[in-house]
């Protein structure tokens, strides 16, 4: 598992994303030399993405790595499935895995959530015990930016707030002393199945991605393209907004 190196095809990659990703983590202050990091695992295309990444720069950075896998218990052999594929990657790259479970439907109607709601508490809760758990000051999760422009958009749809607007934060606390941290979120979709095609890295489909019973499968597969059909540069309009309004909030502008 190295840095892209040899062809031109490689070189360019090295020379794009690999190195967007790099700066994006030294720029945001994203790891120090010592830490224990987590990497939310679901054995999806980008959180296989971000735990590869993150075993190239812990050998750079000199900070430890572990996983965590949350196994909402929704899709049945398809759960356990995903769960068998994480533990499997993580021994053959040798990372620490640590597995929760979570009955994310029973979570849901104690509490009155929607799944997604609960099952978004299932795995922040995970990652905070894990957290806990191995001393770890931060916990990698894999939203890119194509995620930016769908949440903006649900925060739209919601009733927009600033807050809403500015997108999902590149760092932000999880629990005293431990950050959640997005090192994917300088790339899209796009680069992010380019980075797994680089590398040959295998995943799992969830086929609950493509229900649009689920309000953000809506926005990703009906709203966001339909909006994209009258103006080809929206995304990048979206993203420029939350770029506009994070320099905002922090005082820079």
């Amino acid at each position: 598992m190295s840095i892209p190196k040899g062809s031109v095809r490689k070189k360019s990659f090295a020379a794009t994303t690999w190195q967007s990703l790099v700066s994006f983590s030294r720029d945001n202050r994203f790891f120090r030399k010592g830490d224990v990091v987590l990497c939310g695992l679901s054995g999806g295309p980008d959180s296989v993405c971000l735990l590869h990444f993150l075993k190239e720069l812990s050998r750079i950075k000199g900070f430890s790595l572990r996983a965590v896998h949350v196994n909402h218990q929704l899709r049945g052999g398809d759960s356990t499935a995903d769960e068998k594929f994480s533990k499997k990657l993580c021994a053959e790259i040798a990372v620490p895995i640590d597995v929760y479970r979570v009955n994310v439907k029973s979570l849901a109607g104690r509490g009155g959530y929607s799944l997604e709601h609960a099952a978004r508490k299932a795995r922040y809760g995970a990652f905070e015990r894990a957290a806990k758990k191995r001393g770890a000051a931060v916990v990698a999760v894999a939203h890119h930016l194509d995620d930016n422009v769908e949440t903006m958009l649900l925060g739209l749809l919601r009733g927009a707030s600033l807050k809403s607007l500015r997108g999902i934060a590149s760092k932000r606390p999880l629990s005293p002393g431990v950050s959640v941290v997005r090192p994917l979120l300088c790339i899209t979709r796009s680069e992010v199945m380019d980075y797994i095609a680089e590398h040959g890295l295998a995943y799992r489909t969830d086929k609950s991605n493509e229900s649009e019973d689920f309000t953000r499968n809506w926005v990703r597969l009906t709203l966001l393209p339909l909006l994209e059909s009258k103006q080809p540069r929206f995304r990048q309009h979206m993203l420029a907004l939350s770029r506009e309004l994070l320099a905002v909030d922090s005082g820079k502008k």
